[in-house]
This record gives C-alpha cells, structure tokens and sequence, in this order.
C-alpha cells in the first residue's frame, strides 16, 4: 500500500477527508454527501493534496447542509437559481466573531462547488454543470496587513524554553520558518534526511503544487536543527520510525493546529499583537529579502512560487545564485563580500508588491486549512 508522510497509507489519510462528510449514520445512495465523498476519493486518485481534499471536504460540507435544510438531498436538484441563492448566503454569513466570510474565502467556496459538479457531469449524475456559469467574486490584490520587524522577529525567536526539550524543538522549527520562509505545512512534513547540513539547505519535498525545491538557510538556523536532533529529539522519540523531524510532546507528528497554537503563544509573550502565527515569519523572511536587495525573480525562487505573472516567462535560477543571493541579502545569514550573482531575468513586470500579495493569499489559504 503506497503510504504518506510520516508512514501512514495515504488512503487512510484521505478518508480523514471523506469522513467530516460521512458521519455514522448511512446517507443513500446519490445523495450529496454520499457524492461528495465520491469526488474526494477522485482528488485522492489523482494525487490532490491531503490538506487540499480537507479544505474541500469542509467547504463542500457547508453546502451540504445548507441543502439539506432546504429539502435539497441530490446533485441533481440543485439549480442555477439554488446556488444563486448559496452564493448570497455566503455573502451575508457571519462567522461566531460577527465578521463576514472574507472575499477570498467566499471564491474558495464556490470554486469547490464548481469542481465537484464538474465532476458530477462526468459521473452522469447531472446532464447539466448548474455550477457553470457561476461569477466567482473579484479577487484584489492584498498587501500584507502587518510585517515583523527584524527585532520582533529576534525576540519571538527568544522566547521558547531552550532548556525544555519543547522549547529547543520549538527554536528549531521557527529558525526554519524564518531562516527558509518556509510554509508550515513544510516544515511540518520535514524527514530527517532533508536538512542538508553540508551544503547549508534544507530539500522541501512535495510543497504546495506538489513541487520540490532546495532553500538555502543560514548557519545559526542550522545549529539550531542541529542541537535538536542531539539533545531533544532522542527524548521525544517512541517506535515505530516515522522519519519526520520534528517530533510531538507524545512523539508522534506535530499537528498544524498545534504548531500554530505555540507559535501564536510565543508571538503573544513577546507582545506581538498582530494577527497571525507561523506565516508572519514567511512575509518577514521575504520582506527582508526584498529589502536588503535581493531580485525579485531570487525572492520567488525562493519562496517556491509557481507564478507571480501569467503572462511572462522567467529563465531558472540555480541554487549556486540563490544561495549567493541569500547569503547577501537575508539579514539572518547576509555575508559582506557576497554580491548577488547576474542574471539576465527580466522582471519589469513583476514587484515585490504582487510577491506580498501572493503571500497574503498563502495566509488566507492557510486560515481556510485550519479553519474550514
């Protein structure tokens, strides 16, 4: 049985997925849930993030009951006009704190809809997509709401407990987000092979968009990966192997949630108020980056972005110049001989702006994962 990260089958993992739409209780045969369920096990087969089938499944678990409350039990009584009318409660909707569902948000849960009838046209189950014509609400271009100073950085990086097995572990995970501007669903996923204390990169395995990339990160980050696995990972350690890094208090996977509750924990401590948790590190990373003179087209590389601009073609950067780049730039390991390597890359259409407006939407795809 082909198995995930952490040594768990994969199937098993998806089921987490299909399980918030079935609950005990039997559904019939085409319902929605039922059908639901179905086009997970599709994402599954086609090798859909595991992160990407919950999110799914929690958002098409919203329109579920939604339906069901309105006598709406199949795929195929569900209308042009009925979505018309799920897509204005989704607009008028609040959340327990009384804020309304962000727009970005709000286009995440159409677009769900959208891919699962696609699917249902395919299955024969509708004879017409009532999704189709469907207007996504207009998406603006967001810059980051708040940015860590360099000195709020070093304090929040302070704060764990390094004489506590937690508190070393925590350090370590946090020198990475912000040594690598790594994702947390990265750093998470680290295996024990992946910190590549030779040629000072940490390999990022299957990221967002399942791609792979090598990151360059600074000595004092990787004194710190290194004195977890000496003195702290050894006390968290339980059989079996799993052969991810960074191991729980129970010696098990950190869970997301978790991990962004300590995070958020150490942020407050240091009196840190903006909103937020492990992304803050990622946007003060890049930021610095920017700001210290780094090339746009490095900064993307880096952060491992698909795209900033639809419409132009960018030439590869090597790790040798991204490691130069980083080296010259990052504040966190800037060497003053180091000048970024040439490069002939046109970037006149693209700016920093549009890398920090990629990465505010990274942070409300993130709150979507934990938040449904």
């Amino acid at each position: 049985m082909k198995r995930g990260r952490g040594g768990r089958p994969a199937r098993l993992r998806q089921k987490s997925a299909e399980s918030l739409l079935l609950p005990q209780r039997g559904w019939p045969e085409g319902s929605l849930r039922v059908t639901m369920a179905g086009y997970l096990e599709t994402l599954a087969v086609l090798q859909h993030a595991v992160a990407t089938a919950k999110g799914q499944a929690s958002m098409l678990l919203r329109f579920a009951r939604w339906c069901e409350d309105r006598g709406l039990a199949t795929p195929g009584e569900v209308t042009v006009d009925v979505l018309e009318r799920y897509q204005r409660h989704l607009f008028y909707v609040r959340k327990e704190t009384g804020e309304p569902l962000s727009a970005p948000s709000q286009h995440h849960h159409l677009t769900a809809l959208k891919g699962y009838f696609r699917w249902c046209v395919r299955q024969r189950l509708v004879t017409a997509n009532p999704a189709a014509d469907i207007q996504l609400p207009k998406l603006g271009r967001r810059l980051p709401r708040y940015c860590l100073t360099l000195a709020e950085v070093e304090t929040v990086l302070g704060q764990p407990r390094v004489s506590t097995t937690s508190g070393l572990r925590d350090r370590a995970m946090m020198e990475l987000l912000w040594a690598g501007a790594l994702r947390r669903s990265e750093v998470l996923h680290l295996t024990l092979h992946d910190v590549r204390f030779a040629d000072g990169t940490v390999f990022v395995s299957q990221g967002k968009g399942k791609k792979d990339r090598v990151v360059p990160v600074s000595p004092r980050c990787l004194s710190w990966v290194r004195r977890y696995l000496e003195e702290a990972r050894p006390r968290l350690w339980v059989a079996p192997e799993t052969g991810r890094l960074f191991l729980s208090d129970t010696g098990h996977e950190v869970s997301a949630d978790v991990f962004t509750q300590r995070v958020r924990k150490y942020l407050d401590e240091a009196g840190v108020t903006a909103k937020g948790s492990c992304h803050l590190f990622r946007h003060a990373s890049a930021t610095a980056l920017l700001e210290g003179g780094a090339d746009v087209r490095f900064v993307q590389e880096y952060l491992g972005h698909a795209k900033l601009d639809t419409t132009q073609v960018y030439t590869h950067v090597t790790l040798t110049k991204l490691k130069a780049v980083y080296e010259a730039c990052h504040p966190g390991a800037r060497v003053a001989t180091a000048t970024p390597a040439a490069t002939t890359v046109d970037t006149a259409t693209v700016t920093a702006a549009v890398v920090l407006a990629e990465l505010e939407a990274e942070t409300e795809d993130e709150d979507n994962e934990l938040h449904g």
